[in-house]
């Protein structure tokens, strides 16, 4: 009986068909049921549809003593597994740095060795190649994007997919093609579904992009993006505030060794934007002009 009361206590709202709350009958102005039927009977009149315990029920408890004690003995006297040898998604700990590697080299065909030989970088791991360069490594100006998307993914070359064909239709506009210009990227393998490079991915590799740069020595570079344009130019800005500055890259860490460089939009950026087409149609007047003068 005590059950029951208990039971019956419990605050019971029936919902009417014109959406108001109605209370069930007082139980101080009816007949204590005396039987599971007519409970059952007196719920229904009330329009109780479910019927919840006041009390907390800890399930998970209720799992773990089917098992037995055995099962529980065996559990606790089972050694700890040892952790896997390696993670396809984490970082060697072993091996030479980026930096080490890079000093070493005296010549683009070592850095692609270096590069090919790294393993420091999660994103190489889920890459199909290495996308080193592009173009003619003795022009007067380089081209330096963010990392490959899926075409450059699959046919090894930096800027071959949409953003590609437009950044070529852009250097065809100021009197250039891909044999007097060089193009690359400060990473050289694809983000997984060409999402943005993360920080520490730049950052790892940004010796090998800055050994580039001194191999090829250009007289300038242009800065093809945010992602570029932060991690050469050390900066937190924006590339909407960038674009169109002239600024200087450093090379080293100390700074000694410095060149000139362009902020510009990346042309995956302006396919999705084309309105901001003339920006970039502006920066690139700017670089004509540059070119023009170091050519004088």
């Amino acid at each position: 009986m005590r059950e029951k009361t208990r039971l019956l206590g419990l605050f019971m709202v029936s919902y009417r068909a014109r959406g108001q709350v109605s209370f069930g009958p007082s139980l101080k102005n009816c007949d204590m049921p005396h039987s599971n039927f007519d409970i059952l009977k007196w719920y229904a009149e009330i329009g109780v549809d479910a019927v919840l315990n006041t009390d907390p029920i800890d399930r998970y408890s209720a799992v773990a003593s089917k098992t037995g004690p055995s099962a529980q003995a065996q559990k606790s006297k089972a050694p700890d597994q040892p952790a896997p040898a390696s993670s396809p998604f984490l970082v060697p700990e072993t091996g030479p740095s980026a930096a080490e590697l890079a000093a070493q080299c005296q010549n683009l065909s070592e850095l692609r060795e270096a590069i090919d030989s790294f393993e420091g970088c999660v994103l190489k791991q889920t890459a199909k190649n290495t996308v080193f360069a592009d173009g003619n490594p003795e022009a007067d100006v380089m081209f330096i994007g963010e990392a490959p998307g899926r075409d450059e993914d699959i046919q090894g070359l930096p800027f071959v997919g949409q953003a590609g064909k437009l950044l070529d239709q852009m250097i065809n506009a100021i009197g250039r093609d891909r044999e007097s210009v060089y193009i690359s990227n400060i990473l050289n393998w694809r983000p997984p579904g060409n999402r943005t490079p993360t920080p520490q991915e730049a950052l790892t590799c940004l010796p090998f992009i800055r050994r580039h740069i001194q191999l090829v020595d250009p007289q300038v570079i242009v800065l093809l993006g945010g992602t570029s344009a932060k991690h050469l130019l050390a900066t937190k800005t924006g590339i909407m505030r960038l674009r169109g500055r002239w600024a200087n890259v450093k090379l080293d860490d100390d700074g000694n060794q410095t060149i000139t460089a362009l902020p510009t939009l990346h042309p995956a950026y302006l396919l999705r934007q084309p309105a901001h087409k003339r920006l970039a149609w502006q920066d690139f007047l700017n670089l004509k002009q540059r070119l023009s003068e170091l050519a004088s």
